[in-house]
């Protein structure tokens, strides 16, 4: 069973947490914002790369998906809205995107699948955040990072209680450079969304779940709606996986370790930062400090996530159910 192992050295905000707790001068002001909208749990932007199409007529469905969900339509890099009969085709077209597919589908240049014409991406916050906020943030990111560069159209859904924009982004430059997305791009793009977010009068964070406690194993988005609705195969799999192998196996020892190890760090630097708080004189962030970490629940491995779900559910079940 696969696992997500945290490397220290490459987790940027869980060092910066530290560098800030060892940091023998004062804290800068957006340091100690940070750290403030961190303890006091402001709420975390998501940010998903949610697929991407490889075929023209991959990205026209999902354009005319994203354009038929949208709350105000869809709207183009050149500041324009898309809809109609025929929009889809004439967007691919107007982004060369027939010519993309056309260069890898070649017999000279086609190994295997061919990559992505288009990346999926969906920036969300929680229920109850301003949609227009959301969309505004969006569009700033989009045009401060891909304008000029990589075509792209947006599209705001409310269909969910988590107002979120779906981006359709053109994997190739206009300069002919393929974007693949790294985890450093979409830790970038939270935290200049959840910035752009703050602007607007919106309290937004970007951490990593290392650092606010939570080991929560993230999912792709098909699999994490199919787990909603109760009928994701994947999860069933992995659940009975870890139910049968027990929580006490060796992959599970190690992921353990690794888990423990990541949360220390996290705690010790805390820690470091509420007596740092609190010889500054600044005794509300302390004590903001400290509960945060009181809070923090305890380090789960997901085969100990779904033993604890497993038992939950089976508690209030008659247990002699299944002699009957």
């Amino acid at each position: 069973m696969p696992r997500r192992v945290i490397n220290l050295r490459s987790q940027v905000p869980l060092l910066d947490i530290v560098s800030y707790a060892r940091g023998r001068g004062p804290l800068t002001r957006d340091q100690r914002a940070y750290i403030a909208r961190t303890v006091r749990r402001v709420p975390e932007v998501v940010v998903k790369v949610s697929g991407g199409a490889r075929t023209l007529a991959g990205v026209e469905r999902h354009l005319q998906y994203i354009e038929k969900k949208g709350a105000s339509g869809l709207e183009t890099d050149m500041d324009t809205r898309a809809g109609g009969k025929g929009f889809a085709r004439d967007l691919v077209r107007d982004w060369d995107l027939d010519v993309e597919a056309l260069k890898h589908y070649s017999k000279k240049m086609f190994r295997g699948k061919p990559p992505r014409l288009v990346h999926n991406l969906i920036f969300s916050m929680p229920a109850g955040t301003s949609s227009k906020a959301v969309l505004g943030a969006v569009r700033k990111l989009a045009l401060n990072e891909w304008a000029l560069e990589h075509r792209y159209a947006l599209a705001l859904h409310t269909d969910t209680p988590r107002p979120h924009v779906h981006v359709a982004l053109k994997a190739v430059s206009e300069q002919g450079i393929r974007l693949n997305i790294k985890k450093s791009d979409i830790r970038k793009w939270r935290t200049q969304f959840a910035s752009n977010l703050r602007e607007l009068g919106v309290a937004a964070n970007a951490t990593e779940r290392a650092v606010r406690g939570e080991t929560r194993i993230s999912k792709r988005t098909e699999i994490f709606r199919a787990g909603q609705r109760g009928d994701s195969s994947h999860l069933r799999h992995r659940r009975l996986t870890a139910l049968s192998e027990g929580v006490s196996s060796a992959s599970e020892s190690r992921a353990r370790t690794v888990l423990n190890r990541t949360r220390q760090h996290v705690v010790d630097s805390f820690l470091a930062l509420a007596v740092k708080f609190r010889d500054e004189g600044d005794i509300e962030l302390a004590h903001d400090t400290q509960r945060f970490l009181d809070r923090m629940g305890p380090v789960k491995t997901e085969a100990e996530a779904y033993a604890a779900e497993w038992h939950r559910n089976h508690q209030s079940r008659d247990p002699w159910s299944h002699l009957r």
